[in-house]
């Protein structure tokens, strides 16, 4: 959807190793298992994180293997733990690396994410990307909404990201994201027929699309 976060971690990946820096590229909930990927057809190969990892353990276990890291880079870091953000803020602190974090801001239901959340209250330096977003409406696009076949939703699972590859008429229930402006991401909640869109979230495919970013850096 051109949120530009994906985008913007690969490039600062690209650039510390091309000047010789160890990194270690780390994202959760990726589109690609172990691959970090932009939809401007840029990729990276990355380690898979999951809610029970103890990403300063892991972080500092590699730390001391070899030269040591320079940076660790985080995508999707809006589906981080809280403690996993602490623990990320404890590599900055502790083992003196440079932590790179980049995630959306808010959800389809329009609340700020939890891993955002404490990102926010942790983060040395946070900064927006500065994509030029735009609703159908052609005004600056703020937040993201899920459509279950085209129709805006605002109830289901939180975290969910699937194959960006649309099914066919056979296939269950279609769910995309789209971008939109305040008034328009709010509009939907106008629509008598939310409550027949309330499907399984098992029964239906999910198109992950971005939205307002955040970067947070040390």
């Amino acid at each position: 959807m051109g949120s530009g976060k994906s985008t913007q971690a690969l490039q600062i990946h690209h650039n510390l190793t091309g000047r010789g820096l160890a990194c270690m590229l780390v994202t959760q909930l990726d589109r690609q298992d172990g691959v970090v990927s932009s939809r401007l057809g840029v990729s990276a190969e990355a380690l898979i994180l999951d809610e029970t990892v103890d990403v300063f353990r892991l972080v500092n276990s590699r730390h001391h293997q070899g030269e040591g890291l320079n940076a660790v880079i985080c995508d999707e870091a809006q589906f981080y733990e809280p403690h996993q953000i602490d623990q990320l803020a404890r590599l900055v602190d502790e083992l003196d690396i440079d932590v790179y974090a980049f995630g959306l801001l808010t959800s389809f239901q329009g609340l700020l994410f939890q891993g955002t959340k404490r990102l926010l209250e942790l983060a040395d330096v946070r900064q927006e990307i500065q994509v030029e977003a735009r609703c159908w409406c052609g005004e600056r696009a703020t937040h993201n909404a899920r459509l279950v076949n085209g129709r805006q939703v605002y109830d289901g699972e939180l975290k969910i990201v699937g194959d960006t590859t649309s099914g066919g008429d056979d296939e269950p229930p279609r769910v995309t994201y789209d971008l939109r402006c305040r008034l328009h991401w709010l509009a939907g909640k106008e629509d008598a027929r939310q409550d027949s869109l309330f499907v399984d979230q098992d029964d239906i495919d999910i198109v992950p699309s971005g939205q307002n970013d955040l970067t947070v850096s040390r």
